[in-house]
C-alpha cells in the first residue's frame, strides 16, 4: 500500500477516535445517604477550554439536583475575559458552592474564588496577585486596569467580603504592609491572613476535613474530570496554538499548490484546519453554522478554477474567513491569528514561485502553457514586402478599404485615408502584415 494512503488512513482513524471519545468521565463514591456533592477541579491556566468544562460540569450538577459544589482550585491565572465568563456562570448558580484552594488561586483564579459562596484554604495555599498583565508581560492600560479593579471589588462585595483586600490584590497603590503588601506590591493572602480578613472560612488539610466543615461527611461525592476530548480542546483553543494551527493550514495548502498530486502538505493543512474547528466545537465556541459556512467557502474556491470572473473565489475566501471569525472567542485575537497565517502564506507563495514557478503542482493543470512562437512553427501572418512598388487597378471603391488587381493577383487593400474611385490606378506603398496600403497614381 502506498505511503500516502497509509498516512491518510492513520489521520482518519485519529480524527474519528477524537469524535467517539466518551463525553464525560466521573468518579462516584460515598455511602449515598441522600446528599450529593459535585467536586469540580479548576486547574492550570484560566482559558476558554476551562470555561467550557465548567459550563458542562455545573450543568450536570444542576440536572442531578446536587446539594453542593466544591471547586478545587489550583491555577496561576489566565485570561481575564474567560474569568469574567466563569464568574458570571458562578454567580448564576443556585446550588451552594465552595472554593477549596489546594495550592494557589492567583490573578484570574482569585477572581473566580471570590465569586463563590465559601472559600477554604489548604495549609500553604495562596490567593491574590491579581494585576492585569498583557501577553507581552507588561501591565495593561489604565482602562483595563480600572475595569478589572471594579470587577474584583464587585466580586468580593457580592459575597459579603470586604472589597479593600480584593482591590489590593489588583491595585499595588493600596498600602497594606501588615499583610506583606506595602504600596507598590500586589496583595497575596496566605491561609491565616485570609481567615483573619474574612476571605476564608477555614483551613483544612484535605477534602475529608472540608466535607466535615460543610456538614457533608456522609454525602455521595461525584468527582468530575476533563475528558480527553476536552483536554485536547483546551490545548487547541489556547491563544498561542490558534495562530500556529491557522499558519500550518495556510502553509500546507500553499505548498500543495506546488506539489505533484495530493500529498503530505495538503493533508497537513486540512488536518490543521480540522483540529482548529474540532477544538472550538468541543469548547462550545463554534456551531454547525460555522462548519456549513466553511464547507460552502471551500466549494466556491474549488469552483473558481472552472468559472470565469473571480467572483466565486472572492465569495469563497469571504465565507472561509467568516467561518473562522464565527468560531473565534475573541475577534481581535482571531484577526491577529488570521493576519499571521496570511503573511506566512504570502511569503511561502513568493518563495515557491521564484524557486519552482508555475510548472508543477496544481498550477500545471489550470494554466495554459501552449505558445504560438515562431520557433515552434507558428506564423501569425506573412509580411509580403515584395508587393511594395507594384501598380494595379482598384476593383472596388476604396472607402478606405477594398480590393485591387495587381497583375493576376487580387489583394485586399486600404488607401492612405482618402477616397479612391473604382478603376483608378493605384500603387502599393506599404505592407504591414495583412495590411496593404495603396496610393492613387496621379496622371
Amino acid at each position: 500500500m502506498p505511503a500516502k494512503k497509509i498516512l491518510h488512513y492513520i489521520l482518519i482513524t485519529f480524527l474519528v477516535s477524537l469524535i467517539i471519545l466518551p463525553v464525560f468521565s466521573e468518579k462516584t463514591h460515598g455511602d449515598g445517604t441522600g446528599e450529593l456533592v459535585y467536586v469540580i477541579p479548576i486547574e492550570r491556566e484560566v482559558e476558554r477550554g476551562l470555561e467550557a468544562f465548567l459550563k458542562r460540569t455545573t450543568s450536570e450538577a444542576t440536572e442531578a439536583n446536587a446539594d453542593h459544589i466544591i471547586f478545587e482550585i489550583n491555577t496561576p491565572g489566565g485570561r481575564v475575559d474567560s474569568a469574567g465568563q466563569i464568574a458570571e456562570l458562578l454567580q448564576g448558580l443556585e446550588i451552594p458552592n465552595t472554593s477549596y484552594i489546594v495550592n494557589e488561586a492567583l490573578s484570574a483564579g482569585s477572581y473566580i474564588a471570590l465569586n463563590t459562596d465559601n472559600i477554604y484554604f489548604r495549609p500553604h495555599a495562596t490567593m491574590g496577585a491579581s494585576g492585569v498583565i498583557t501577553g507581552d508581560g507588561n501591565a495593561a492600560d489604565e482602562k483595563a486596569q480600572s475595569a478589572w479593579l471594579a470587577a474584583m471589588r464587585s466580586a468580593a462585595e457580592s459575597k459579603g467580603r470586604d472589597p479593600l483586600y480584593a482591590a489590593a490584590m489588583a491595585d499595588p497603590s493600596i498600602d497594606l504592609p501588615e499583610y506583606g503588601a506595602p504600596e507598590g506590591k500586589y496583595l497575596t493572602l496566605g491561609p491565616n491572613d485570609a481567615v483573619e480578613v474574612g476571605y476564608a472560612e477555614g483551613i483544612v488539610n484535605h477534602r475529608t476535613e472540608l466535607l466535615a466543615e460543610l456538614d457533608l461527611t456522609n454525602a455521595t461525592i461525584v468527582e468530575t474530570e476533563t475528558t480527553i476530548a476536552e483536554e485536547i480542546a483546551r490545548f487547541l483553543t489556547h491563544p498561542t496554538v490558534i495562530p500556529i494551527l491557522l499558519s500550518v493550514a495556510s502553509l500546507g495548502l500553499v505548498l500543495e499548490l506546488y506539489s505533484p498530486g495530493f500529498g503530505i502538505p495538503g493533508t497537513m493543512g486540512i488536518v490543521a484546519l480540522v483540529l482548529f474547528f474540532y477544538g472550538h466545537i468541543v469548547a462550545g465556541f463554534a456551531g454547525m453554522e460555522a462548519i456549513i459556512l466553511l464547507v460552502v467557502g471551500i466549494i466556491l474556491i474549488i469552483l473558481e478554477f472552472f468559472l470565469p470572473g473571480g467572483i466565486a473565489g472572492l465569495l469563497g475566501i469571504g465565507a472561509v474567513l467568516g467561518s473562522l471569525f464565527m468560531s473565534g472567542y475573541d475577534l481581535g485575537h482571531m484577526a491577529l491569528s488570521i493576519s499571521i497565517s496570511f503573511i506566512i502564506a504570502v511569503i511561502a507563495a513568493i518563495f515557491l514561485y521564484r524557486r519552482i514557478g508555475m510548472d508543477k503542482g496544481l498550477f500545471r493543470h489550470i494554466i495554459l502553457k501552449d505558445q504560438t512562437a515562431t520557433e515552434l512553427g507558428y506564423v501569425s501572418s506573412v509580411n509580403r514586402l515584395e508587393l511594395i512598388g507594384m501598380e494595379g487597378v482598384a476593383l472596388t471603391p476604396l472607402r478606405p478599404s477594398g480590393t485591387g488587381s495587381f497583375g493576376e493577383e487580387y489583394i485586399d487593400i486600404v488607401s492612405e485615408g482618402n477616397f479612391i474611385d473604382k478603376g483608378k490606378k493605384i500603387k502599393i506603398i506599404k505592407v504591414e502584415g495583412m495590411r496593404v496600403v495603396v496610393r492613387e497614381i496621379e496622371k
